[in-house]
């Protein structure tokens, strides 16, 4: 392709031939400088400290001392079941998560409530670990005056109030936990899984049904071996992936005398070296890391699909589907009602005073609003929020600059690299920060001050940039190629090209953003490791607050709403760009 002037005007000439993505791909120079910014970031905060903890991990003040760090890391007391916990959490959870998610998008599919159930399931997902922590902790206390569900379970036993049921003791302390994690994730679930359904053509059932298929065979062949198998698959990796990054919900759930028998090695890797690299924390940390990342990978092989995938040709509008009978209404209708429950007990408990809500529980007394007069006229929770909100904003336009620049020219990528690439994106994606934290502050003192504002936010930008790479670069190589000459015709530089794409591809330029910002701001265990007095954003400060739980349970829960009210309204308003956005980007 030329530009010339016909007539003192700018013409451009297209050679004949079927359209090719490699028209929009930037020059070799400029494709170098696009992916600087990105490399140098996942290669000094993700690769060097991965290949570092590594190293730690088979060696001693330089020695070579082999496997002695994992025989003595693993034989450690408690450790068996530690490894054990993580293995049932990376199982069980997804696989219910999973089936409530399917079940759920099913029921509430085609139904005039439908879409208020969704509503509601979806606002945990909104929700920092560490509120979802505090909530259930108010809804589990041991008292049965003052904890909703422990007074529940007391009278459906029968039991005295003496002998009340402990929903966080030893012996079921992690079931309340998984309990709490399966309450947040659901939401996330029936999205996807509601994307799926509503792109399951209706001809292919009448199809089968055609051919004498009974309910089973519908089910089967022309639902789940088209499209939700491979969702299912998808759905269950990043649960998976999620419960490998539970370090907020056990820290502020659980009592100290029974965290020992919730540790999984999230906090184990935490409890052992904190921010610090040893040689039994490394090994640890090296036997979590090569199980994430191959689970994830298994997972992403599972799913895997030509490259760049074919396009679809828009379909016809859809014929209507009947609604769901009426027994999976009412699941909906009670799933929806069950996961209000959290919510009105801690907004509840936060419409009382200090002494009220520590002394009895929330329907003993009318409510009224001490609390949060206590903090509306306080200024630290309001510093607190200041510093976390400029924080989540700069780091998330520093993410979404540099994950364009370096989706621009890996989007065009076919064959082997593109693949090679998408993995080593989705690996990066998933490293647990508490194994790499160590040689991370190396980094970081290198470079900057440990404990400022500048290596926290940098931390959050290193571990932002691979996954949103990954659904910016997916989501270009999806553009149809009409856009794609489009953009490239009417841009006279590669960046004027860049925007156009963009723009055309705003519900993923959305979904990282919003998604970005979210998890910065419901951060517990980065601001925990690499803030410090001057830099400590809203996660830690919600979470200090939780050692005198009892005590400060009403100032903690009007905090927790506080703190949930940004998040809550960007997942919401976007919830159509979040999951077009993970659904045409992120599920590769």
């Amino acid at each position: 392709m030329s530009q010339v002037r016909v007539l003192g005007e700018l013409a451009v000439l297209d050679d004949v031939g079927p359209a090719r993505r490699g028209r929009a791909y930037p020059a070799a120079g400029a494709t170098s400088a696009l992916l600087l910014p990105a490399a140098v970031l996942l290669g000094g905060l993700v690769l060097w400290p991965v290949l570092r903890t590594m190293h730690a991990s088979v060696t001693t003040d330089g020695r070579w001392v082999g496997a002695a760090h994992f025989r003595t890391a693993l034989a450690a007391p408690g450790t068996g079941a530690v490894v054990g916990r993580t293995v049932l959490w990376a199982l069980l959870v997804p696989a219910v998560v999973t089936a409530l998610g399917y079940l759920l998008a099913a029921a509430s599919r085609r139904s005039q409530e439908g879409g208020l159930v969704r509503l509601i399931l979806l606002v945990p997902v909104a929700l920092p670990l560490v509120v979802t922590g505090v909530t259930f902790r108010l809804m589990y206390d041991p008292d049965p005056s003052r904890g909703l569900a422990t007074l529940v379970a007391t009278r459906l036993t029968g039991r005295s109030v003496e002998d009340a049921p402990q929903l966080l003791g030893p012996g079921m302390v992690t079931v309340a936990l998984m309990s709490a994690f399966v309450w947040a994730w659901v939401g996330l679930a029936v999205l996807v899984f509601r994307s799926a359904l509503d792109a399951v053509p209706p001809s292919l059932a009448d199809a089968v049904r055609a051919y004498g298929g009974k309910r089973r065979h519908v089910l089967w062949d022309a639902q789940w071996r088209p499209l939700l198998l491979r969702t299912t698959a998808v759905v269950f990796a990043l649960v998976a992936v999620g419960t490998s990054r539970t370090f907020d919900l056990i820290l502020v759930m659980t009592p100290g005398s029974v965290r020992d028998e919730a540790s999984v090695l999230a906090l184990r890797i935490w409890q052992t070296s904190g921010g610090t690299t040893t040689g039994d924390g490394a090994a640890l940390g090296v036997v979590w890391l090569v199980a994430v990342i191959g689970g994830i990978m298994v997972a992403a092989l599972f799913v895997r699909q030509a490259w760049p995938p074919p396009r679809v040709e828009a379909a016809p509008e859809p014929a209507p589907v009947a609604p769901p009978r009426r027994v999976f209404r009412l699941l909906a209708a009670g799933a929806a009602i069950a996961w209000l429950v959290p919510l009105a007990v801690l907004v509840a408990t936060s419409a009382h005073g200090r002494v009220d809500a520590a002394a009895r529980g929330w329907w003993s007394t009318p409510p009224n609003a001490e609390s949060y007069r206590n903090l509306v006229t306080g200024t630290e929770l309001w510093r607190t929020l200041g510093f976390t909100l400029l924080l989540a904003t700069a780091v998330t336009a520093t993410v979404l600059v540099v994950a364009l620049l370096a989706a621009y020219p890996l989007a065009w990528l076919t064959g082997p690299a593109a693949q090679a690439t998408g993995l080593l994106l989705l690996a990066a994606s998933v490293v647990p920060i508490q194994v790499i934290a160590g040689p991370v502050n190396e980094v970081l003192g290198l470079v900057l001050s440990s404990g400022t504002a500048q290596g926290l936010a940098l931390v959050h930008i290193a571990l932002g940039v691979p996954f949103a790479v990954l659904v910016l670069r997916n989501a270009f190589a999806d553009l149809p190629v009409e856009q794609v000459r489009d953009a490239r015709l009417g841009g006279r530089r590669w960046w004027h090209t860049l925007r156009r794409l963009a723009r055309h591809n705003r519900s993923a330029v959305v979904a990282v953003s919003v998604l970005e910002f979210v998890q910065v701001w419901n951060d517990l265990v980065v601001g925990r490791l690499f803030g410090g007095p001057g830099s400590s954003p809203l996660g830690p400060f919600l979470a200090e607050q939780t050692r005198s739980f009892v005590s400060n349970s009403g100032a903690l829960a009007a905090s927790s709403v506080l703190a949930s009210v940004l998040p809550v309204v960007l997942v919401v308003l976007s919830r159509r760009h979040l999951v077009a956005g993970l659904v045409s980007g992120g599920v590769r």
